[in-house]
């Protein structure tokens, strides 16, 4: 991974937003010009847009780089930190259990028959003001639950902090919380919940609006305490795989965690003491505040097309089903009675239009449903902060509605239109020392793909890819590895199609390979741009028939080459080691040649062979070695 890196504002500024991926929409090419100026002029280095009208994603685009060392091209595909968008995400949830009778929005929460009246952490709790015992499931979804994150409640100083922060929110002194309850680090989100829970409300549930994290965190123990499961698998299980939605989680705290495919964060240099406990310095988007336990509040990582493709599926119109009923979905939406803004999870206005913003350091967020069919999301890998936050957020909500309203004629694709069952049970068999054959159960695509990588120690730690197949983009397979598209990162393409078998060829023996399907679609719907499906992709390493090598160091003195050659190859011995063997086989395990190598420098003529890859053999009196080579 990257060393951890603090961007000073120069560097940012020296920062220009140049690059564009996904599928190109020349209808909308202003909305790529409209976000490129954006983010020069707020000095934001990555950025990913999609945009749905009447259900069908119209655009999807990502903008300038995506990684802390500005070299990483920012991807349809990256996931960042979407913040307080977390909060309708986690009621859709509530409301999805509120549908199904496992609990109703008047059901108490704390205290005896409340929701959490068996909970593991929070009978511990020594809650004084009994008033905590009247709220309701509605009243936390609404934020009148009684907390007020603006009114103090901490000390002055804040320790182990040597300041003190104001207000009231846990979110902003994890390591304040653990040391109050003697918890081990870092802190937990039923440790923040119980702080509060401890505190005297600020109001009479269900009487007053008042921004609540916690309120938040609270629901998400509800949904695993009623399902008996983890909120981050509930909501993936019960909400997100259904759809083929695939690439949303709950993010890390490290920037060493980070999920394959999510992009860094960019912070303003704003630094605290680290939540592990090692009272060293960090970054607050690094260590400084606890996205692992902010879950319901604002703990998601996600991509925008998969955010617009949930936001689609409650967005209470016919053009695409609703996961949710109308009416489940108009009770989300109403305005509570303290209110008249604010919802169930949900910003809304008298237009009929919801939507939700999120915000933590190193990213903000944008979330919109409008009553004309249009939705769409934006996420970022860094926020404005200061004087120029208000021109910042108002730049970043204006986005969706310029681009709407610059548009004449929207395109007739959808591409949203991905599969949502990707391919499953990859295995392999009938391994040779070259060769294997590969076989999976076929997912919903119309096609899929079949990529292979050979594995070296110096593979990343989060995965062990690094590039993946583009939407829109068409690749060209081949069943003798390295011989198809390379998608950048030595990971080739090694079948195209709609069969659930393939042969793979040109291995080398004794070495451990990395294979992936993706299923993808590719019809009159998606515009004839091929939509892959990313998340999710079945994974399969497979070491070929490995030889017994022996002496570890044989490769230190063998030297054979060129590994593209016209009629000879070279293979020079720089010790005395004897009578070696040779042989040479076809990327089908079928022996060519063979022989005896007795010098220090030998010549193989290989005029007679065809075109094509072949494996060199050597044998050795304790070892064995291959070596791959291409015949033009």
């Amino acid at each position: 991974m990257k060393p951890l890196v603090l961007f000073s504002i120069a560097s940012i500024l020296s920062f220009l937003t140049s690059a564009q991926t996904g599928i190109s929409v020349p209808e909308m090419s202003h909305c790529d010009s409209q976000i490129t100026n954006f983010m020069n002029t707020f000095d934001i280095p990555g950025l990913t847009m999609a945009l749905a009208k009447d259900g069908k994603l119209v655009y999807s685009r990502g903008f300038g780089n995506a990684d802390l060392n500005l070299t990483e091209v920012t991807q349809p595909h990256h996931m960042f930190r979407i913040a307080s968008v977390s909060k309708p995400i986690t009621s859709i949830g509530i409301m999805k259990m509120v549908e199904n009778g496992s609990i109703d929005l008047n059901d108490k929460v704390f205290g005896t028959g409340g929701l959490l009246e068996n909970h593991w952490y929070f009978t511990q709790a020594n809650i004084t003001d009994t008033r905590v015992y009247d709220i309701t499931v509605q009243n936390l979804l609404e934020h009148t639950a009684g907390w007020d994150r603006n009114v103090n409640c901490f000390p002055s100083p804040t320790a182990p902090y040597p300041w003190y922060f104001s207000g009231c929110d846990p979110i902003v002194a994890p390591l304040h919380i653990s040391d109050t309850f003697g918890e081990t680090y870092p802190v937990r989100e039923e440790h923040l919940i119980r702080y509060v829970l401890e505190k005297t409300l600020n109001y009479e549930p269900g009487t007053t609006y008042a921004y609540s994290n916690m309120g938040y965190l609270v629901l998400s123990e509800i949904i695993e305490e009623v399902s008996g499961m983890d909120y981050e698998s509930w909501m993936q299980q019960e909400i997100f795989h259904p759809l083929g939605i695939f690439d949303m989680y709950i993010g890390k705290n490290r920037q060493d965690e980070r999920r394959e495919r999510e992009g860094e964060y960019v912070g303003n240099g704003y630094t605290t003491l680290d939540l592990y406990g090692s009272g060293n310095v960090v970054p607050w988007e690094y260590g400084g505040f606890s996205i692992e336990a902010m879950d319901g509040h604002g703990g998601w990582i996600a991509t925008a097309r998969d955010l617009a493709r949930l936001l689609v599926a409650v967005d209470g119109f016919s053009t695409k089903p609703d996961i949710l009923s109308a009416s489940t979905i108009s009770t989300m939406t109403t305005p509570s009675g303290a209110a008249s803004y604010y919802a169930k999870g949900w910003s809304v206005n008298a237009a009929n239009n919801w939507w939700h913003s999120g915000a933590v350091d190193g990213t903000a967020s944008y979330f919109v449903r409008t009553s004309g069919g249009y939705t769409w999301a934006i996420i970022l890998n860094k926020r404005a902060v200061g004087s120029n936050s208000n021109a910042f957020w108002g730049a970043l909500d204006g986005l969706g509605w310029n681009c709407i309203s610059g548009t004449a004629t929207f395109p007739s694709h959808d591409l949203m239109e991905w599969p949502s069952v990707n391919a499953s049970n990859l295995q392999a068999s009938n391994i040779t020392q070259n060769t294997m054959e590969l076989s999976w159960i076929n997912g919903n695509g119309t096609s899929r793909l079949v990529v292979a990588k050979e594995l070296t120690s110096a593979m990343n730690t989060n995965s062990n890819f690094d590039s993946y197949p583009l939407d829109g983009t068409d690749y060209a397979a081949n069943s003798t590895f390295g011989l198809g598209d390379n998608l950048g990162d030595g990971t080739f393409v090694i079948y195209n199609g709609t069969e659930s078998t393939t042969i793979v060829n040109g291995l080398i023996e004794g070495t451990d390979y990395v294979f992936r399907v993706y299923e993808y679609n590719k019809n009159t719907t998606t515009g004839n741009n091929a939509l892959y499906l990313l998340g999710n992709s079945e994974e399969l390493i497979q070491n070929t028939n490995a030889l017994s090598i022996g002496d570890a160091n044989i490769e230190n003195f063998v030297d054979v080459y060129p590994s593209i050659t016209d009629d000879v190859v070279n293979v020079e011995f720089k010790n005395n080691i004897g009578t070696v063997q040779y042989s040479v086989y076809d990327i089908m395990g079928k022996l060519l040649l063979k022989g005896v190598l007795e010098n220090a420098f030998n010549t193989l003529e290989t005029g007679k062979l065809n075109s094509g890859m072949y494996i060199l053999k050597l044998d050795f009196a304790a070892s064995n070695a291959s070596y791959r080579f291409i015949k033009k």
